[in-house]
């Protein structure tokens, strides 16, 4: 009996010793197999401006997973530059629906139903040409002007030597930050004029008491 309790503790004590020696060897680190696994995790651009929690780094479409800076650069400043004009759409539509017009623009209703309203008359085509005016106007001057000895200091960065209001004072860290802020104030009002024109269409009021442009 007690040789066979002493080859029992005998064999316990060398499963351990095996179990020890395995699971050291499992966590035991090898070069090779930690630098493949990195490769395969990291991302392109995981770590740049917008690649917020919850969702990080949101290419569902693998539009960068090559790793393309020219093309990242491309796809952020057609983000920043849609981001602006969704803001400045934003502030219209609620402008407008909350009453207020230029002088002698009273009698046009707020929503998607002043496009047609403007075509009736003379003086509305003339605003309807205004604004087309403005906006390839705008559509020239907010971009990098190559001709000119400047480089930009980031995707969207329209100032070409000419404009500052301050922005040279800021440290980096508060560069980032108003950055940041922009790129999703953005985003969110791109979604904002998206949800407040199709509620419209739908006839379903989001504003506040109910009230729905264009009716």
């Amino acid at each position: 009996r007690r040789r066979t309790v002493h080859t029992l503790t005998r064999t316990m004590k060398t499963a351990i010793l095996a179990s020890l020696v395995a699971s050291a060897a499992a966590f035991a680190p090898t070069q090779q197999n930690s630098a493949s696994t990195s490769a395969l995790q990291a991302k392109p651009f995981e770590n740049e401006l917008g690649a917020m929690t919850p969702l990080g780094l949101f290419d569902p479409l693998g539009l960068i997973a090559d790793g393309s800076v020219e093309k990242f650069n491309t796809l952020r400043e057609y983000e920043l530059k849609h981001g602006r004009i969704c803001m400045l759409a934003v502030t219209g539509y609620l402008t407008t629906a909350a009453g207020i017009r230029f002088p002698g623009a009273e009698s046009i209703p707020d929503g998607l139903k002043s496009f047609p309203a403007l075509l009736e008359t003379k003086d509305g085509q003339n605003v309807l040409l205004q604004m087309l005016a403005f906006f390839t106007v705008a559509e020239i001057v907010n971009r990098d002007a190559s001709w000119i000895d400047n480089e930009p200091e980031f995707p969207g960065d329209y100032r070409n030597g000419a404009l500052d209001f301050g922005w040279d004072n800021f440290d980096e860290k508060t560069k980032l930050k108003k950055r940041t802020i922009e790129l999703n104030n953005g985003r969110a009002a791109m979604m904002g004029i998206w949800g407040l024109v199709t509620h419209e269409m739908l006839g379903v009021s989001i504003l506040p008491g109910g009230y729905l442009p264009g009716q």
